[in-house]
This record gives structure tokens, sequence and C-alpha cells, in this order.
């Protein structure tokens, strides 16, 4: 028993030693590498995507070459590592960080760019990419912030080469932004706040023209101008929509405006749907008509469709025609 204690004491400090030794070992190494050798193993790291042990050796480089060749490549390349990690609150600090320290640097506009794309990151959901969801159901703050970020690389850098791709990006934000509006006045509706539904949809016409929410925009005007009795101020709206969108839902074959359409496909009150329609509520009004006029949503539609045909059509070989 006590060969046995003495044994395993021995062959503990023999470990114990042998990790002793490969630590200073290391460091020996780490002291000998020159601040080239060392951007070299970072940029292995990049290329193999190991990007938490890029961050690891980016944050050390910095530390130990500040003032280096690469100490501004360095922060650039944390800026996006951070980014594929999905640690967007990292990146867009460093991207900060860089801004402030570097505002003249040539490279400058990517840390504006990939801080938009951690803002966008930031504004979408967990399963955006699992499952369809609606964006513009959600809070749009971090969306709005990375609206300013895009704009602003786009009007200080405007032939950076990622600018083409920011302008894509802020058509897609300006169109959720816009929706997020109308849902808010739909939500007025449901509320009996008509005057607020109604300076909603105003603001989506004035602020986000050419958006796909501008035709809703107004058709919640003209329907909360009614429910207000301002008849006066529903004819403006009405022959824009008319003259602009003439497929709008809301509209009659002969130009007038359906009132009783944005209540007839509110799909009525939650108390409704519970109780199976035992306890009924008058309707709100609610206007979405983005599958006539926003590209995104019809071609989502159309794919699904076209999915659930080749389903269809699959079930129906396997079946031999029993399922069609």
């Amino acid at each position: 028993m006590w060969l046995f204690r003495t044994l395993c004491y021995i062959f503990l400090l023999i470990i114990l030693s042998s990790c002793a030794w490969l630590s200073e070992d290391v460091e020996d190494d780490q002291g000998m590498m020159t601040e080239r050798d060392f951007y070299e193993k970072i940029q292995e790291s990049l290329s193999a995507n190991n990007w938490s042990l890029a961050i690891s050796n980016l944050q050390l480089l910095e530390s130990q070459f500040p003032f280096g060749n690469y100490a501004e490549q360095g922060q650039l390349e944390l800026i996006y590592a951070h980014y594929k990690t999905n640690d967007y609150e990292s990146s867009i600090a460093a991207a900060d960080r860089f801004i402030r320290l570097h505002p003249q640097h040539k490279n400058v506009d990517y840390a504006f760019y990939v801080k938009g794309l951690s803002q966008i990151a930031q504004s979408q959901g967990f399963l955006d990419d699992y499952m369809p969801t609606d964006a513009s159901m959600r809070d749009i703050g971090d969306a709005r912030l990375a609206f300013t970020t895009l704009s602003e690389l786009i009007e200080n850098y405007p032939d950076s080469p990622y600018a083409f791709d920011a302008r894509q990006r802020l058509i897609s934000i300006r169109n959720r932004m816009a929706r997020a509006e109308i849902h808010v006045a739909n939500y007025y509706f449901t509320r009996g706040a008509y005057m607020a539904a109604a300076n909603r949809g105003k603001y989506v016409v004035e602020n986000f023209q050419q958006t796909p929410a501008v035709p809703d925009g107004l058709a919640v005007m003209i329907q909360a101008y009614k429910l207000l009795s301002l008849d006066d101020l529903i004819e403006n709206p009405l022959q824009i929509l008319n003259k602009n969108y003439p497929e709008h839902p809301s509209l009659n074959d002969d130009g007038t405006f359906n009132f009783d359409h944005a209540v007839a496909n509110s799909n009525g009150g939650i108390l409704d749907r519970l109780s199976l329609g035992l306890i009924q509520r008058e309707n709100p009004p609610k206007f979405d008509s983005r599958e006539i006029f926003d590209k995104p949503t019809i071609e989502g539609k159309k794919q699904k469709r076209n999915e659930k045909n080749e389903t269809s059509s699959i079930l129906n070989r396997i079946t031999f025609g029993i399922v069609k």
C-alpha cells in the first residue's frame, strides 16, 4: 500500500513537471515570435474558421504589439471575428472603437459595414433561419440603428465596395420600418385611437415613399378619417390610392372605398377565437396588403405554393394516384 502511494506521488510530480515545462516552452515560443509570425498564425485560425482562437490571438496581438504594422488590420479582423461568433455586441463595440481611433483609415468603411450587419443581426429573431417569421412585428430599435449606420456608410463613402450591398439592405430595413408603423396603426384601431392611427398612416405616406406599406398607409388614413367623421379629409388620400394603387383590396370596382373590407378581414378578436365564436366583439379594421404589393412576400408565397405542389406530386407518385 505504501509503495503504491509512493508511485502515485512520483507519477503526479512527473505530470506536473511536464505541464510546467510545456507551459514554459509555449511562453518561450511566443516570446521568440515576431509580429509577422504572430499575425500569420492568426491568419491560419481565420482561414480555418477557428474564430474563438483567432479572437484570443488578435487581442493578444494588440496587447503585445499595440503600435505594430498589423495592429490596425488586426482590429478590423477582430470586428469580423466577433461577428462570425454571433457576439454582435462585441463586434459593434470593436467597430465603434476602430472608427473613433482611426476615422481617416482607408478601410474605416469596412468597420461601418460590419457594424451595420451586426445591428441587423441583433434585430432578427432566433428562429428566423429555421421558420418564416414577421420581423416587422418585433421591436425595430436595432433596425433603426442599422439604418443609421449604413446610411452614414453610403453618405461618407459612396464609392466603397460595400456601398451597393448596404443600399440593398437599407431598402429592406426601410420597408420593415414602414410596415412596423402599419402594425402600430392597426393596434391603434383596436384601442379606438383613430387619430393616432391616422397619424401613423400619414407618417408612412410622407416618410416612407415607394415602400410597399404606402398603400396601406393611405387606407389607414381613409378608414380613420371616416371613423372620426372627418369626411372632408378623405378625398385626397382616396384619389392617391385610386391613381397609384387601384388594385388595393379596400377599393371597390368603381373606385370607392369599402369601409367594411378591413373589418371583415381582421379575423376577429382574441376572445372570439378562444371561445369559438361564443364571445363576439366588434372587429377593428386591419390593413395588410403585402401579398399584393410586397415583392418578397409575393415570392415567398409563390415558393410555398411550388413546394406544396412538389410534395403533392411526390405523394401522388408514391401512392399511385390515391393521394393527389
